[in-house]
């Protein structure tokens, strides 16, 4: 079926997660009703699991075909990717929509989300982005946005030190939030409502990051080009943090963290501050993380890292590689898809 002209383009990308997928559609049933012009795309970055059949079927037999698609992309891209693939070809349509919403597939949407965030860029011209409040699986809100990423929250990420953490919570890590909507660094992708002349201005998502830092890449690029990103909490949205990378929530310092997050991390200090910054930051960072391996081992304290963690950031830091990483699963070469990543935090 044709898709009518969107006003808002939903986008979800999807990595063999089509069950969460066809809840999270569920979920979108109620608001694309209420804001007139919303049309939904889910992207599958060959998911190679029964994905493809699950979301489909649910479109048709559930009646979604008037407001929802399934896109499948040729190869495992990665978050970037699977949006970008989406958002390209409306771009270049000069009727397509005034707005496009990033959604994980791990999400299940609040009653009035989507209207809150459209009429909330409506509103505020100069905001080119604007984010929502996520509750977690347990219904606790999770009430922050971020801090851009700096040599200070380097050195207290390093140290994990209370002391050091409040005297420079101004720069580092996570900024808790009000009640009312405020301006920010950056939010994560999971939910991202974002002004068309925002790509125009500063292109698609960069697709050499596969996953992780991706976001705070294009919200610092929307910063330089005069655009605010803002935090709106009376929209909100159920994450399942880390249902598919098992990164981030409960299972962040079990499993071994993978190569891509910390080539990720490595093209977001290259791309934005140069290779001299970067290597500072993570000889900032190693020498903080070793002082706090010696604190755990005086204070007889377990270690709260991924296992071989120090191993793993040398090896893809910096300090170590002066170029700037790509992402090898859109790169040209005979094999372009990595099961075992997922493009989803």
């Amino acid at each position: 079926m044709t898709m009518p002209p969107a006003r808002v383009q939903v986008v979800i990308v999807n990595y063999k997660t089509g069950r969460l997928a066809v809840d999270c559609l569920r979920s979108l049933v109620d608001e694309v009703a209420a804001v007139p012009g919303t049309v939904v795309t889910v992207v599958d970055n060959p998911s190679g699991d029964d994905s493809v059949e699950l979301i489909g079927r649910a479109i048709e037999a559930e009646g979604w075909s008037s407001w929802a698609r399934l896109l499948p992309a040729p190869v495992n891209g990665g978050f970037s990717y699977g949006n970008n693939f989406a958002v390209r070809p409306t771009l270049a349509d000069p009727n397509g929509p005034a707005y496009y919403w990033l959604l994980n597939p791990d999400t299940r949407v609040k009653p009035g989300a989507l209207r809150t965030l459209v009429d909330f860029l409506d509103a505020h011209p100069k905001a080119g982005i604007a984010g929502s409040r996520f509750l977690l699986e347990s219904g606790e809100p999770w009430p922050y946005a971020f801090h851009f990423p700096s040599i200070w929250s380097e050195l207290a990420g390093g140290l994990r030190l209370s002391l050091v953490a409040r005297l420079l919570k101004h720069r580092a890590g996570l900024r808790p939030m009000g009640e009312e909507p405020a301006e920010a660094d950056w939010l994560p992708g999971a939910s991202l409502l974002v002004r068309r002349e925002v790509f125009q201005t500063i292109g698609l998502m960069d697709e050499g990051y596969f996953l992780y830092f991706e976001e705070t890449d294009f919200c610092l690029a929307a910063r330089r080009a005069g655009w605010q990103t803002w935090h709106v909490p009376q929209s909100v949205v159920l994450h399942l943090v880390g249902q598919s990378t098992q990164v981030s929530g409960h299972h962040a310092a079990k499993n071994r963290r993978p190569a891509y997050w910390f080539e990720s991390r490595r093209r977001y200090w290259v791309k934005n501050h140069g290779w001299s910054y970067a290597a500072a930051t993570d000889l900032v960072w190693v020498l903080a993380f070793l002082t706090y391996k010696l604190r755990s081992v005086v204070q007889r304290k377990s270690g709260e890292y991924p296992p071989h963690f120090l191993r793993d950031f040398l090896r893809h830091s910096a300090l170590f590689h002066r170029g700037l990483p790509g992402n090898a699963a859109v790169s040209p070469s005979p094999s372009h898809g990595h099961p075992d990543r997922s493009p989803q935090r």
